[in-house]
């Protein structure tokens, strides 16, 4: 590992490149000033969602030529190897400035396919899949969730056969963030129905442009159609793209979500508002001075500092080489409460001002977020999941009841 500068220089440094990069935010308490979208699934036309990846790919390529993304990846493949801390300076530094927002299909692919591939795969699919995804030249989305199985995932009915050197692939996937902007699909399929349910899948890198595939996209009720089912009939893919061990899947889905629950509401470009935005709002309407209000948005800040506090320990466990764990799912918890609370307080500061579109700026545009918060309570491994995992393998508590 390459020593790394002083803390304070790299920060320097930063501020230095971001200032011939972008433009700073406007100093707080400008209400009316720039965008007040809000959106936990953004409402975007097609073109403009493609626009908005193409948008942020450019930028994540962008500093990651000048040295400022994937700051913790080893150099090889394009990184500092830098410790968490580094990450976490730039970011901060970043939030000053404006910068595309980052659609999900771009986390996806660059804080869980990347690290999954890196972890499970051969070197041969390291070499192939890791430089593409970390320069966002491919992006991934994940086909884990089917129309029965969501929260328990491993009753999927997705079926993957083996035919000589490849595998046939046949079922149905939904719920499917970014799937029309992804180039590949993160898949758990079972391949052996005679196995325990767990141990009978087996993970793979689909080609979303391979015969036998097709997407479909799912109106949400916030407008958008972020959500997509996928559609697999006799779909035909190498087995040099199995990620893991023939029936190892389950192994590659549980890093994941591990991978998916310690990012959840990690850094500025978290999907919802935030709390300085909610703060910007009871400023606005004259009720920050209330004493209850006061109360509820000290809550809510200290909910949100506990979640950053949370997610900073379990990515710098990651980082570490430990695999993801149940300590995932506090984070994955916290999150969405975060998100129902932030909600909740919002609500009871604008009133009717959220159920009437006035077209007053920083209002009626929180509609987005209220609606669109109740999915992550879902998405993810719902909360009822994150509880039973706190509790049978962070607390030790007896396991949930299983029917035979």
């Amino acid at each position: 590992m390459p020593t790394p500068p002083p803390l304070d220089e790299f920060r320097r440094d930063a501020r230095v490149w971001l200032e011939a990069h972008a433009e700073r935010w406007s100093s707080g308490g400008d209400w009316g000033v720039g965008s007040d979208a809000v959106a936990v699934f953004h409402d975007r036309p097609d073109p403009e969602e493609e626009a908005a990846v193409a948008g942020a790919c450019d930028w994540h390529r962008t500093k990651l030529g000048a040295g400022w993304a994937a700051l913790t990846w080893p150099v090889e493949l394009g990184g500092r190897d830098l410790p968490l801390v580094y990450e976490q300076a730039f970011a901060t530094e970043e939030a000053a400035f404006e910068t595309p927002s980052v659609p999900e299909v771009v986390t996806i692919t660059l804080s869980l396919v990347a690290p999954t591939v890196e972890l499970f795969g051969t070197d041969e699919q390291k070499a192939t899949f890791l430089p593409p995804f970390l320069q966002a030249t491919k992006l991934a989305c994940q086909l884990f969730s089917e129309p029965g199985a969501g929260s328990d995932l491993a009753s999927l009915s997705c079926r993957s056969q083996r035919v000589g050197a490849e595998w046939l692939l046949n079922g149905q996937k939904v719920w499917t963030s970014g799937a029309r902007q992804a180039d590949f699909g993160l898949l758990i399929a079972r391949s052996d129905s005679s196995a325990a349910k767990h141990h009978g899948l087996t993970a793979f890198l689909v080609p979303l442009d391979s015969p036998g595939v097709e997407i479909r996209p799912i109106r949400q009720m916030t407008g958008g159609a972020s959500f997509n089912e996928v559609f697999l009939t006799d779909v035909r893919v190498p087995d040099a793209l199995r990620l893991g061990d023939e029936g190892d899947g389950w192994k590659v889905t549980t890093a994941m979500l591990g991978f998916e629950r310690s990012v959840s509401g990690a850094g500025a470009g978290g999907a919802g508002g935030s709390w300085p935005q909610v703060l910007d709002v009871a400023r606005h309407l004259g009720r920050a001075g209330d004493p209850l209000v006061r109360q509820e948005l000290a809550h809510l800040y200290s909910r949100s500092r506990v979640l950053d506090l949370t997610n900073d320990r379990t990515r710098g466990a990651l980082l570490a080489g430990q695999e993801p764990g149940p300590a995932g799912s506090i984070c994955k918890l916290l999150w969405t409460q975060v998100l129902t609370e932030t909600s909740a307080v919002v609500a009871r500061l604008l009133g009717s001002r959220l159920a009437a579109d006035t077209g007053e700026w920083g209002t009626y545009a929180w509609t987005e977020h209220v609606l669109g918060a109740p999915g992550y309570r879902i998405a993810g491994g719902s909360d009822e999941i994150q509880r039973n995992i706190i509790g049978e393998r962070v607390l030790g508590l007896p396991r949930e009841p299983r029917p035979a």
